[in-house]
Parts: C-alpha cells; structure tokens; sequence
C-alpha cells in the first residue's frame, strides 16, 4: 500500500521500518548515487554522475604539451568520462634528468602514482625516496616534493583528483642529488 510519502532518509534502513511505518519506497540521500528501492528491491538508475569510459590503447598516443617538457603523456579518458573529477594518465621519460621536476607541491585532494616500468627518485620532504617499477606512491595533499632521477624507461600511472589539479612552486627544504647520466646508445 503506497500512500503517496517519499521518505529521504540520511542513516540507514532497519527492515523497512520508520516510526512504526513500513517504507515501500525509500530514496537513500547520497549525492553521488542516488538509490532507490522499492517493496526491498533496488531500482534501476538512469543518472550517473560519470560516464563510460574504455580506452584501449591504439585510442591514444603518447604527446608532449603536458605539465613537463621531459615527458610525454597518454590520456586515459578518465577525465572526460568523470567530468573533470579524476585524471588518470600515463607519464613516459621523454628526455633525460637535468633540472627534475624543481620543488613544488600539488593543490590536489588526491595524487597517487604507480609506476610501470623503470625507476624514479623524488625528494618528498627532506627525504629522498626510489620508486621502482611495482610500487605506489600516495602523495599526500600538499606535500613539497622533487622529481629528480629516472631511467630512460621510466613509465607511471598517475592518478589525481580534480583533473585540473594545479602545480605551484615552493622553497627548497633541502639539497637535492645529482641525477643520473643516461648512458648513450652505442651507434649501429
């Protein structure tokens, strides 16, 4: 028996019970994915907050206009499908170590980094940290970091949140190693 009262709730359910009413329909509050139920079943949603997104990898090429001049970078389509919410995209080494990334630190709610393939040293703080192939880094909000060494084969996911998250320039905390010298190819 459905009297016409839609109940938005903000705690959770206990068996479709509210101040002695059994609840038919229930719209859950939660801004992000709505959901709704109906006699204890869930209903189909049509609104999403982000789209579809599948990109393989023939859909994008690595280009170079991206934050750094010394890498290039693949757009993952993540951006687009979650409306500026997350970027996710892979970093390549394009050219060789000689001034690093300088300090700086990321005006981002999220930044996470796994690396691929190759190596990379960073400075987080005053503390130098070797991120191989494998391994994630968390980069936490605000953190004053350096990227200043990496393999020719260096390759990272890099994940962040919102997409148009900005890079700003900070004060050195500490002397940052040299990198190291990429071996020439020996000519053929």
């Amino acid at each position: 028996m459905n009297n016409g009262i839609d109940i938005t709730l903000n705690a959770p359910l206990k068996h479709g019970i509210v101040d002695g009413f059994t609840l038919e329909r229930v719209v859950l509050a939660n801004p992000l994915t709505p959901s709704t139920f109906a006699l204890g079943r869930p209903v189909m949603q049509t609104a999403l907050a982000t789209d579809f997104s599948h990109v393989k990898p023939q859909d994008t090429s690595f280009t170079g206009g991206g934050l750094r001049d010394f890498f290039v970078y693949r757009d993952l389509g993540i951006a687009k499908a979650t409306h500026g919410k997350v970027v996710a995209q892979l970093v390549r080494a394009n050219l060789a170590p000689e001034l690093g990334t300088g300090w700086h630190r990321h005006e981002a709610e999220f930044h996470i980094v796994i690396m691929l393939k190759g190596w990379a040293r960073f400075m987080y703080g005053e503390k130098e940290t070797l991120v191989e192939a494998g391994d994630c880094v968390h980069q936490a909000p605000g953190i004053a970091h350096y990227l200043f060494d990496y393999s020719p084969d260096m390759e990272y996911l890099e994940i962040v949140s919102p997409a148009d998250f900005k890079s700003i320039d900070v004060d050195a905390p500490c002397a940052v190693p040299a990198p190291t010298p990429w071996q020439a190819s020996p000519a053929i």
